[in-house]
Parts: structure tokens; C-alpha cells; sequence
């Protein structure tokens, strides 16, 4: 029986709608696993005494899929941190390299918009900054799902790029970097105390995305906390006001992540993110000459079809990172 008041907290209902559907998809997984088990099982016993093995192949790559997706479902139920459910926001900054890393940042802005589309996220585009050249300098996404940075938190942390340039005319090879960090959106009930003398609010005139009335008005907004010397923008809105209150819920986000760091390191029990976290350890490499492999330095998860990652398809080092946070195998 609901409460009389449920659905006036909006905020909250929401929450545990999804959260109910969470745990409605997990529990029919479960059970349309356990049933696929012993579907199997009785389709390996009439394969073995027909000594059919084309049937018993094809069944040992089901039991395979199936070892797969329950493992999947392990490490779904392991996403019960403090902000393991909220949305999030994924920072991406072009390196040194001018147009090459520029062009890199934004083929990483691609991969997890498909990412997140693929996930059944809502995406976003909260702030841009046009590359001289080509690509960007650095955007901010919000990614808005039940779990989004649950999810994508393990994604934080330096990416190379190893290629032939299109940029070079010599068409010699180079190497790009750029720096992911992914933080929570944080609930409005969630109370962070920022005081405004430790605060540098500067306004500038939008580039990239946003029309030329934008562009025409100095509407854009940079938040720097000196104590922390964090920085967010926002220029995704025409009035200056909005923007302002959008990257100062940014800038509260991310000081509640450095916070949920200090608490997971204060308790020892953040034994993979000590050495990927910071802005220069790198944590995947992709590689496009002279061979084609994407690995993960943390995990050594590797990839060859390089063209799949770029479309989306990360959940294979997301989840084989998850569970090394837990202490599982994959």
C-alpha cells in the first residue's frame, strides 16, 4: 500500500520506480536463466546419446552466454553504493596535441553518447568547446538513468589514441590522449556547503553547439572552487542566470565525488580506482596502427574490433572493471 504522500515527492518516487523496476528485471533474468539451464541440461542428454556434436558445441557456447549474463546480474546487484543509482555527468578533456586530441575528445563524446543510448540512458549535451580545427576541446554530458553512474564510474581516468593522423599529411603515426572523469549528479536533499568566497565566477561568450543567439551574449558560465581548484562550465542554456545555477549543481557534484573517494579510500575498499582516478594514470589504450586491439590497462581486457568500441559497445571493460572492484572474476 503506498503512502498517501508518495507521489508528491517527485524526486523520490522516481527513484524507487526505477529501482523497483531494477529488481524486477534482475529477478526475471534469474529465472529465465534457470530455465534456459535446464533446457540445456535436457538438450545435452539427447545430444550425448545421439552423440550429436554439432548440438553439444552449440550448447557449450549457450551454457558460455548464460555463464555471461549471470555474472552480469552478479555485479548489477553489487551497484548498492551511496551513489551508485544517481545520474551522472562524463567530463571529457582534450590533452596536449592540438587537432589530433581535440578530434579524439570528440570521438570519445560519440562513444558514450551510443554508450549511454545503448544502456537506455537519456543523454545530454550540458556544455562544449569547439577544437581550432576539428573535434573539441572538452565537453560535459549528463547521462540520466536508474545505476548511469553506477554504471559509468570506472571509466574515469586517462584514454590514448594510437593512429595513422588524417591530419597529417605525411600520414605519419600519432598518439592522442584525453582525460575522462565521471561524477554523480547529485540529489537535491544532498547537502553540500559551498561558501561563496571560495568561489571565481567568470562569464564568457558559448562556442560550439548552441545557435548564433548564444553565441551573440556572454551566457556562459565557469565555477572555480579555488580550495579544490575544481572548474565546471555550463553555456548550454541562452540566459546566463540558468547556466550559472546548472554549473553550480555541477560544481556541488563533484565535490561530493571527491568526497565519496575519501570515504572509499579511508576504507580501503576502492582497490582498483587508487591508480586510475588521477588525471595523469592511464587506464585503456586504442589502438588503430599498426594493429587494431583496444585494452584495458587495469583489467587487460582486449578488444580487436575497434570500430564496435567506438559505437558503444564498453560494457565488456566496464564490467569486468566493476568486478574488480568487488573481487570477482571475470
Amino acid at each position: 500500500m503506498l503512502d498517501a504522500n508518495f507521489w508528491q515527492d517527485k524526486d523520490n518516487s522516481k527513484n524507487i520506480i526505477k529501482e523497483k523496476k531494477l529488481y524486477e528485471d534482475l529477478l526475471n533474468t534469474h529465472k529465465a536463466s534457470i530455465e534456459k539451464l535446464i533446457d540445456l541440461n535436457d538438450l545435452s542428454e539427447l545430444a550425448s546419446e545421439e552423440e550429436n556434436q554439432a548440438v553439444q558445441k552449440e550448447i557449450l557456447q549457450n551454457i558460455k552466454d548464460l555463464r555471461d549474463l549471470v555474472k552480469t546480474n552478479e555485479i548489477k546487484c553489487f551497484l548498492s553504493n551511496e551513489a551508485d543509482s544517481l545520474d551522472c555527468y562524463i567530463e571529457i578533456h582534450a590533452g596536449a596535441g592540438g587537432t589530433e586530441a581535440q578530434d579524439w575528445a570528440l570521438m570519445l563524446q560519440r562513444m558514450y553518447s551510443r554508450w549511454s543510448e545503448k544502456r537506455g540512458f537519456q543523454v545530454s549535451n550540458i556544455e562544449e568547446s569547439s577544437g581550432d580545427e576539428a573535434g573539441i576541446k572538452s565537453c560535459t554530458l549528463l547521462v540520466e538513468g536508474f545505476n548511469a553512474y553506477g554504471w559509468g564510474k570506472t571509466e574515469s581516468g586517462v584514454h590514448r589514441l594510437v593512429r595513422i593522423s588524417p591530419f597529417d599529411s605525411s600520414s605519419r603515426r600519432h598518439t592522442s590522449f584525453a582525460s575522462i572523469w565521471v561524477y554523480p549528479e547529485i540529489n537535491k536533499d544532498v547537502d553540500i556547503e559551498i561558501d561563496d568566497k571560495d568561489l571565481r565566477i567568470d562569464t564568457y561568450r558559448a562556442s560550439g553547439a548552441g545557435g548564433q543567439h548564444v553565441n551573440k551574449t556572454d551566457s556562459a558560465v565557469r565555477i572555480t572552487h579555488l580550495p579544490t581548484n575544481t572548474v565546471v562550465q555550463c553555456q548550454n542554456d541562452r540566459s546566463q542566470h540558468r547556466n550559472k545555477a546548472q554549473a553550480m549543481l555541477m560544481l556541488k557534484a563533484k565535490l561530493y565525488e571527491i568526497e565519496l573517494k575519501k570515504r572509499e579510500e579511508a576504507n580501503n575498499q576502492n582497490k582498483v580506482d587508487k591508480g586510475e582516478i588521477g588525471w595523469g594514470s592511464q587506464i585503456r589504450s586504442y589502438v588503430f596502427h599498426p594493429y587494431q586491439m583496444v585494452k584495458d590497462l587495469r583489467t587487460n581486457v582486449e578488444v580487436g574490433n575497434t570500430q564496435s568500441v567506438l559505437d558503444g559497445d564498453i560494457d565488456i571493460f566496464i564490467e569486468s572493471a566493476l568486478a574488480l572492484k568487488v573481487g570477482m572474476k571475470r
